[in-house]
């Protein structure tokens, strides 16, 4: 493969794959209501010691195939290769998603442009309008999802070096000067920033619970974008003499730092206005934040941009690494050209995406087995699609693929014991770990 990353746009990359928008609303407020920095403490040690090693076998199995994730498998299987090859199927997950969280990503770039004009003054005039975004105003809906649809394809037909790595060069850079921006104002509210502070970050281990851990424990997998092949084909880019256990730290790392920025920035509002510290997913960003933003006139307008504006990074680059695995299979196996390959691919994504916003829209409400399309699509991918793909690989690296060859890689970069430890964590822990977690996402 001649379009490769260079190491620092592969971490890029791979933090904008991990930063999505979970880290706007999902990780604050599991934070929060769930012993703060107890639950960053334990959120820490589970990311270590089961989506650290995850991760690791994910991105070996990239670096070894160098190609897209089905050819991968089927390369480095001593055996049973065809079999092998199937698992590389499981980037459709990435696929599905990417249907769905481009319609989410376009109600943020609608609430960019709402910035501009009058914000909502209450949380009832504000649920109102989210909600008739949603299910009444079919057209704005399809508008938007449509234009930031054109924006993924549109970067992912550059390809590897001039699309997806320019594009996080940007994006994520951006972002972080956005976030430090919105935090540096957080600091001149006081009492509002000094309480967002303690929720966050004050210990409080009597609410650490079995089911509290098993939350922590699917928030640290799921945030890395395991289990849909982003990081093995992303990895079949990296340039020879990266670094991968430094390159993993840095990716995680960042997604931790904007997960705790974006907390911070959100709860010195919500905290300053009185909003509902217990509110978490699109009801915290879109119904609450949009209010509390609108009590500081002109302020709140550039700060309620602000925050959309970096919402939509996030979100494009994790749309971004959804699609590309597919593409490169497509390119690979039908030796056909990136854009008639995401020609294919965008028919696909468009259709499932009409589905998903016809979900909500009122007078058809598209419903499966009586429940809305776009939750059949979340539920599919997060509790049965990520969890059994990241089972698999991580069986696949620790008992399949040859342990020479992964010492070999990994030489440069660990020692002896540590790669022992890591080795029997990926056996024997990871699996056990990840099906934990799959167990609780279905019977929550």
């Amino acid at each position: 493969m001649t379009d490769k990353f260079s190491k620092i746009g592969f971490v890029l990359a791979m933090a904008g794959s991990a930063v999505g928008l979970g880290n706007a609303w999902k990780f604050p407020t599991m934070v929060g209501n769930n012993g703060g920095s107890a639950f960053i403490v334990i959120y820490l040690l589970l990311t270590f010691f089961v989506a650290f090693v995850a991760f690791l076998a994910e991105l070996s199995i990239g670096k070894l195939g160098e190609t897209d994730p089905v050819h991968s498998f089927e390369k480095l299987a001593p055996k049973y290769k065809k079999q092998w090859s199937l698992a590389g199927f499981f980037m459709i997950g990435g696929i599905l998603i990417a249907s769905f969280y481009l319609l989410v990503i376009g109600w943020i770039l609608k609430y960019v442009m709402l910035s501009f004009y009058k914000l909502p003054t209450t949380t009832q005039e504000a649920g109102k309008a989210f909600n008739s975004l949603i299910s009444n105003e079919f057209f704005n809906s399809f508008l938007c999802f449509s234009v930031v649809f054109l924006m993924v394809f549109f970067v992912v037909s550059k390809g590897i070096k001039s699309g997806i790595e320019k594009l996080n060069f940007w994006m994520m850079p951006s972002l972080f000067i956005l976030l430090i921006i919105m935090l540096a104002y957080s600091l001149s509210i006081s009492d509002g920033f000094i309480k967002a502070a303690s929720f966050l970050f004050v210990p409080d281990f009597s609410k650490i619970t079995p089911d509290i851990i098993l939350q922590a424990l699917g928030l640290a997998f799921f945030s890395l974008s395991m289990g849909v092949c982003t990081v093995p084909t992303y990895a079949a880019s990296l340039p020879d003499g990266t670094n991968l256990v430094k390159s993993t730290l840095s990716i995680i790392a960042i997604n931790i730092l904007v997960g705790i920025m974006m907390g911070l920035v959100v709860f010195t509002f919500v905290f300053e206005y009185g909003g509902d510290t217990t509110q978490g997913g699109p009801g915290l960003i879109f119904v609450s934040l949009a209010t509390l933003f609108a009590k500081l006139g002109i302020i709140g307008n550039i700060l309620s941009f602000m925050f959309f504006i970096s919402l939509l990074f996030a979100g494009i680059t994790s749309a971004v690494s959804m699609i590309e695995p597919f593409t490169f299979y497509l390119i690979n196996k039908l030796k056909i050209s990136r854009k008639r390959a995401l020609l294919y691919i965008a028919c696909f994504v468009y259709i499932l995406g009409f589905m998903c916003i016809l979900s909500f829209y009122e007078p058809t409400s598209f419903k499966v087995f009586g429940n809305p399309f776009f939750d059949i699509l979340d539920y599919l991918t997060s509790n049965i699609i990520m969890p059994i793909g990241a089972i698999v690989f991580s069986f696949f690296v620790g008992f399949v693929v040859k342990k020479d060859g992964l010492y070999i890689l990994f030489s440069s970069f660990m020692n002896k014991t540590f790669f022992e430890i890591w080795y029997f964590l990926l056996r024997f822990v990871t699996p056990v770990a990840i099906l934990l977690i799959m167990i609780y996402q279905i019977y929550k």
